[in-house]
């Protein structure tokens, strides 16, 4: 799940990154609107976290706009201003949720997660595959049955494969969905964290290598 997070104080913002970030999303940042539009526009996003007030505007001003282009993507205002007018004016303006600071960081990932779903067209929240389960709400992997304890980036990225079933995924795709825009796209991180993700899952694999290519979920295949 990639989420931007648009927030020009530095202390909340690498707060909220470090905390989504965390929990196995991919995280983008800006500090204005300005910068948001320009990733915006040429990233795929699952949601955006918009500050209300920024040094160029009222994020509820540019959402609205881009709304009215038919901007999908689901928002989550942040904002110290707790009025039921300005709660409203935020749902009446694109807003998708309304988080009043000061907010719990927990509450913040669980909003964001449920709002990031919505991009999947709808796509249950419980993902199977074979004798695999990934609950996406609770977080939790199951193998035959077996809870498993997978990090944050395992997690991402079986999530991510479980979407696409027996379709091969690039590297660089995994990349861009599950770590951040500062990673480098010819680094070995996805088939490290898929070699940990294997070795979690046991015998008889599910992900499979596509030589050259990434990496594909697909059937079980019996161990040697």
């Amino acid at each position: 799940m990639r989420v931007i997070v648009v927030e020009d104080d530095d202390d909340l913002r690498l707060a909220l990154t470090t905390e989504l970030a965390g929990a196995g999303l991919r995280v983008d940042e800006a500090a204005d609107l300005g910068t948001a539009h320009a990733a915006l526009s040429v990233g795929r996003y699952d949601c955006a976290v918009f500050d209300r007030m920024l040094p160029d505007g009222d994020a509820i001003t540019y959402v609205d706009r881009r709304r009215q282009q038919g901007w999908g993507v689901p928002v989550l205002f942040l904002t110290a201003r707790d009025s039921l007018a300005d709660r409203v004016a935020g749902f009446e303006h694109g807003g998708d949720d309304y988080l009043v600071k000061p907010f719990a960081m927990a509450e913040l990932t669980a909003r964001v997660v449920a709002l990031g779903r919505r991009t999947g067209g709808g796509r249950p929240s419980v993902l199977r595959h074979a004798d695999l389960t990934v609950d996406c709400a609770r977080r939790e992997v199951r193998r035959a049955g077996v809870l498993l304890t997978l990090t944050a980036k395992e997690f991402a990225v079986l999530e991510y494969l479980m979407t696409r079933p027996d379709q091969a995924v690039a590297r660089a795709e995994l990349i861009e969905h599950c770590w951040d825009a500062s990673t480098d796209p010819m680094s070995n991180v996805v088939d490290v964290v898929v070699r940990r993700l294997r070795g979690k899952l046991r015998e008889p694999e599910l992900i499979h290598a596509v030589r050259g290519h990434g990496y594909r979920l697909g059937g079980l295949r019996p161990s040697a």
